[in-house]
């Protein structure tokens, strides 16, 4: 795995992060967790590169 970012993600409980078409790393809440609501997790933003991207156990976003 290859690491893109620089500034590590900080995870909450009930929430799925992704790279969003603009760069950044949203957090959005899972079905489980109906009173949550979308927000901006990182301040850096992500040229994306082709391929899949997610954000890893350590924080950081990852490809292959």
């Amino acid at each position: 795995m290859v690491r893109i970012s620089k500034t590590k993600i900080v995870r909450k409980p009930g929430y799925l992060y992704y790279l969003g078409k603009d760069g950044y790393v949203w957090g959005s809440p899972m079905k489980s967790n109906s009173k949550g609501k979308k927000y901006k997790a990182g301040t850096e933003k992500i040229e994306r590169p082709k391929g899949l991207c997610w954000v890893g156990k350590e924080g950081y976003v990852e490809t292959k």
